[in-house]
């Protein structure tokens, strides 16, 4: 095993419950683990979170419920898929208990027909687009067509309505917040037209990590969904995994203070050498040592996540090695990086921390002008619980 990860069970379960602290008691909170757990390896995440109480999970789509619903077992938690679901996995979502995701009369229609001859009516959630113009119904006609058609339904019900902040992370003052806000009201008329229907959701949720750190949208979305007789219900993922992203505006963060980080990713030191001034290293021959050297070679690469960004002279990434700052030279090739190891007393026995205490996910994006996110669900490496 050439890189791995270890997740800490400790601080993934201090996680959710710095979540469910902040959410308050009226609010249920749905752990996100979508994209394999955000690098994190969903089913790993998934028994520790079950384990910690999460009352809902979310996944990516109907193949990694299968497998987290295999991982965790039957009865808790509840598992919403997320990101929609294609015709051929209405069949999955029926046999492993998957609550979908829904936005058009395709999706019923393919579920009801899974769905035929099943003993209970099956439980789905109605997206509704109120401006990110990916998932969701649009408020007005076509939400009519669905509400009906729910009305009607012998073998589903819609069990919760949802929506999905563009700006969660902006405060009041900010271009954001005003889309916030125009999202607020955006969904407060479509929860009136489900209302109207005679449709009776028990949860409503809208609020991510973001809007949890950020704060303002989280009074507003408890007043609503008790003003509709609903559980009011957050979804967060990153905040799990010891992390969120910059508040933008003036707002203190009430979340992020209180996170800790989950993951740690290590490799191992495949070689050692002594170089002389003037040698150059790596593709390109983009680094020459300005003194003698002597260098680490690292068993990982872009391939499994560790980006080309991050090469000397481009982000000017680092490792940590005995405690040390150990940095990049030369550029980052497929499966091999190079460090220099210069100043620290380094064996062939010693691991490599890519990504952990020393060196976080936020490190990492900066080098890549990216955001924490996508660092960790690119993560190629087999996870371990400690």
């Amino acid at each position: 095993m050439k890189s791995w990860i270890e997740i800490s069970r400790a601080n993934l379960g201090h996680n959710l419950r710095a979540v469910q602290t902040l959410a308050g008691p009226a609010v249920e909170t749905l752990a996100v683990i979508k994209a394999d757990g955000y690098g994190h390896d969903a089913t790993l995440v998934a028994q520790v979170l079950a384990e910690a109480g999460a009352p809902w999970l979310g996944v990516t789509d109907a193949e990694e419920g299968v497998r987290v619903r295999s991982a965790v077992g039957w009865s808790k938690p509840r598992i919403l898929v997320m990101c929609g679901s294609e015709p051929a996995d209405a069949p999955s979502l029926i046999e492993y208990k998957l609550t979908p995701v829904v936005w058009t009369l395709e999706h019923l229609h393919t579920l009801e027909h899974a769905a035929q001859g099943t003993a209970e009516r099956f439980a789905v959630h109605l997206e509704i687009d109120t401006g990110m113009s990916r998932q969701g119904v649009t408020p007005g006609p076509d939400l009519d067509a669905m509400l009906r058609h729910f009305a009607s339904s012998p073998t589903l019900f819609c069990e919760g309505v949802m929506t999905h902040l563009a700006c969660a992370e902006a405060s009041d003052g900010t271009r954001g917040a005003s889309v916030t806000e125009r999202q607020g009201d955006q969904f407060h008329q479509a929860l009136k037209q489900v209302k109207a229907a005679g449709i009776k959701p028990a949860y409503i949720h809208m609020g991510n990590t973001s809007a949890l750190d950020e704060g303002s949208t989280m009074p507003w979305i408890r007043a609503v969904a008790a003003s509709f007789g609903a559980h009011a219900m957050v979804r967060t993922g990153l905040a799990l995994y010891g992390d969120a992203l910059p508040l933008e505006g003036n707002a203190s963060a009430a979340l992020h203070p209180h996170l800790k980080p989950v993951l740690t990713w290590k490799t191992r030191i495949l070689g050692l050498r002594e170089i002389a001034a003037g040698t150059t290293v790596g593709y390109g021959a983009t680094f020459t040592a300005p003194h003698p050297m002597r260098l680490a070679l690292l068993a990982v690469g872009y391939a499994d996540g560790f980006r080309r960004e991050a090469s000397s002279g481009v982000g000017n990434g680092w490792v940590v090695i005995a405690g040390q700052r150990a940095v990049v030279v030369g550029r980052i090739s497929m499966n091999l990086l190079v460090v220099d190891v210069t100043h620290i007393a380094v064996t062939l026995q010693d691991d490599a921390t890519l990504l952990g205490e020393g060196v976080s996910a936020d490190d990492h994006a900066r080098w890549c002008g990216t955001i924490p996110y996508e660092i960790l669900c690119g993560i190629r490496a087999q996870g371990r619980l400690i």
